[in-house]
């Protein structure tokens, strides 16, 4: 059975993180939407080739998985350093950035990936989230660092701020040149062991989620959860980029992660939370 059948079929899934467990989040995969072919199934990419009839339906599905009846807010993202505030604007007017955050109950962010790290960071005492798309020059050039500061502008504490690492590309699957393995050095020279020999002369392989760790611990977050889920090697579960142009493909299905903050009611109590969201990487299905 190919990857796009299984996909179709399956249901919608999202993976947990335990850092961020009492908050409504998930980094969702590829099943459980109405795309189908190379888009198959769950496609949320608004710049995609996909039918944006499917493309809406497959953001609604990815919504009520995680908070139904949320209003989903989304960026158009350039791998810059840049974070927001979420605000109202519609799809066709998202703001070019990479980081957005919210105080705001009722307001889902969404960050979509097909390799690059999706970040999601909460600190519950203050009503703080935030979400942040770190492929390796945003991570290189401080969208963490970013979207800490504009959390820390709504209130929060980054001592406070707990963070999860969704699933993004593997050190195994990810092959760089001595240009790329430069840049990081001229940053800074605490990287050599974010990468390893390739099998490849002037190869080698780069370590993106152990560096998005590190970048968030040196912003001051001390509760970090790395999920270890590769996007590249699981073509039945994630979209890749790196897979599809191996491939060949024309085009590439993104996945999306998400992250609200549950409601509070009169009695002084959340709702919304997850009673799995405890277990490592627990994943959960919705039919």
């Amino acid at each position: 059975m190919s990857a796009a059948t299984q996909t179709a079929n399956a249901p919608v899934t999202l993976l947990m993180s335990g850092a961020l467990a009492g908050v409504p989040h998930g980094f969702l995969g590829r099943t459980g939407g109405v795309s189908t072919g190379i888009f198959s199934s769950l496609n949320v990419g608004l710049g995609s080739s996909d039918e944006p009839a499917n493309v809406r339906e497959n953001r609604l599905r990815a919504v009520n998985a995680v908070a139904p009846g949320y209003r989903l807010v989304t960026l158009h993202q350039v791998h810059s350093n840049r974070a927001v505030v979420a605000g109202d604007w519609t799809d066709d007017n998202r703001p070019e950035a990479d980081a957005l955050v919210t105080d705001q109950p009722g307001v889902i962010l969404g960050i979509l990936t097909a390799d690059c790290g999706p970040v999601l960071l909460a600190d519950r005492e203050a009503g703080v989230i935030g979400a942040a798309h770190a492929g390796w020059k945003g991570a290189l050039t401080g969208v963490l660092d970013s979207v800490v500061m504009a959390m820390e502008q709504l209130g929060a504490e980054r001592e406070r701020i707990s963070a999860a690492i969704g699933p993004s590309i593997g050190r195994r699957s990810y092959e760089v040149d001595e240009a790329f393995v430069r840049r990081f050095f001229e940053a800074s020279e605490d990287c050599e062991h974010f990468f390893s020999s390739g099998q490849r002369e002037g190869r080698y392989q780069f370590d993106l989620e152990g560096y998005i760790t590190m970048r968030l611990a040196q912003a001051g977050v001390r509760s970090i959860e790395a999920l270890g889920e590769d996007t590249y090697t699981q073509p039945d579960r994630f979209f890749s980029y790196r897979r599809t142009t191996h491939a060949g493909e024309p085009d590439y299905g993104r996945q999306i992660s998400l992250i609200a903050l549950p409601h509070r009611c009169g009695c002084g109590h959340t709702h919304g939370d997850d009673a799995h969201g405890h277990d490592h990487g627990h994943e959960h299905h919705h039919g």
